[in-house]
């Protein structure tokens, strides 16, 4: 099974910003920026999840085509939460306690907070990758 690592980097008031990269083994497979919410007490809809291990299963919906969904470690909801995906999405309005993914950190529409670029490629990219049905996840919160 892969295994990637979430590091959340930079903690602001509105956003989580973060880096993750899948391994095979020792080797990076692959690397992309994150967008989440800021950490506001795993509260729905408001805030990222807790730092701590996961399991991400494949996914797909009309919405966000293929994607992952991410449970805990026995394959049940994030504890306090349900539905947390990886998904694409920009911008921080485009989740509600999920993970974007994208190329780099840039303030797109210039509202003065950096988001995501390119997440339809760097979630297509992902898939390519993740050949199976699922990966592990580790979330490390070195911004707090």
């Amino acid at each position: 099974m892969l295994k990637a690592v979430l590091h959340r980097l930079v903690q602001e008031e509105k956003q989580t910003l973060g880096s993750l990269t899948v391994f095979d083994g020792t080797d990076a497979v692959f690397s992309a920026k994150s967008l989440e919410l800021p950490w506001l007490n795993n509260s729905r809809n408001i805030s990222c999840i807790p730092p701590g291990e996961y399991i991400c299963k494949r996914r797909h919906s009309t919405k966000y085509g293929n994607h992952f969904k991410v449970t805990d470690t026995n394959g049940g909801e994030v504890r306090g939460r349900d539905f947390i995906l990886i998904h694409k999405g920009n911008f921080k309005n485009d989740t509600k306690g999920c993970i974007l993914l994208g190329r780099d950190h840039r303030d797109i529409d210039l509202d003065g907070l950096r988001d995501v670029t390119s997440s339809r490629p760097t979630m297509k990219q992902l898939n390519n990758v993740i050949v199976d049905i699922s990966f592990s996840l580790t979330i490390i919160d070195m911004a707090a």
